[in-house]
């Protein structure tokens, strides 16, 4: 989900994207905040980095009753942070100090982001966090629950999606970029299963809000997305790239 906070007037207007993952949303993100001088919070990146400090307590495979108390102690101890990369309005997220930037990026991390993702404490932890990001404004979120969620009153919600083959490509060759090793019936089946997981969780669920719209990015490219966007926002609010 992605929530582009833009200040018009003497109201903001709040735009929530939901979807499912490896749509490209972390990238739309980061170009619309670009293209309108906005500020990117990588919401994702947020229960990515709780996830790896629970893959190092040694708590992923746990349930939430014999998992809970430890998980609870960990966010209690556990500083996530965004800070600056110098790069225009880039940022990387910090556990305690320590740039895990990479790290939350893995196939290990992914595997295990959707069952910490569902615990209730998880998610009133990351949602108290966005909610600070909400008031400040003028930002961009990317996430799973912002317009359903956190925030129920977006002036426009946008769910993106696309056929899993091609999301687990996309994720297969980001991989590769990065010089890791894939296989990509192990990325699809992930992909599959994250899907089911987000779906179907008892907290959040991921789902498509009555009033958003579809963009399903299966056979659209970076440029035209920005066209789809662009669009409504000028039609809807006459909003302009800065």
């Amino acid at each position: 989900m992605f929530v582009f906070c833009i200040r018009m007037e003497k109201r903001e207007i709040i735009i929530a994207i939901d979807g499912h993952s490896s749509t490209g949303k972390s990238t739309f993100a980061k170009a619309v905040s670009k293209k309108y001088g906005l500020t990117y919070v990588d919401t994702g990146a947020l229960y990515r980095g709780v996830t790896l400090a629970a893959i190092r307590a040694g708590v992923v495979a746990a349930s939430e009753g014999s998992g809970g108390n430890i998980l609870d102690t960990i966010l209690q101890g556990l500083s996530l942070e965004f800070r600056p990369t110098g790069i225009e309005r880039a940022s990387e997220l910090y556990l305690n100090g320590e740039n895990i930037e990479h790290k939350i990026r893995s196939l290990e991390v992914a595997g295990h982001v959707s069952n910490i993702a569902s615990r209730p404490a998880v998610r009133n932890y990351v949602d108290e966090m966005l909610h600070q990001y909400g008031v400040k404004g003028g930002v961009v979120m990317d996430g799973r629950d912002i317009g359903t969620v956190v925030f129920p009153d977006a002036d426009l919600k946008i769910f993106m999606t696309a056929d899993p083959a091609i999301r687990a490509k996309r994720r297969y060759d980001e991989l590769a970029s990065k010089g890791e090793k894939a296989d990509f019936e192990e990325v699809l089946k992930n992909v599959i299963e994250r899907d089911h997981m987000d779906e179907t969780r008892e907290t959040a669920p991921l789902r498509r809000a009555t009033d958003a719209i579809l963009l399903d990015n299966s056979y659209m490219t970076q440029e035209d997305q920005m066209k789809w966007i662009e669009k409504i926002l000028e039609e809807k609010w006459g909003l302009s790239p800065i």
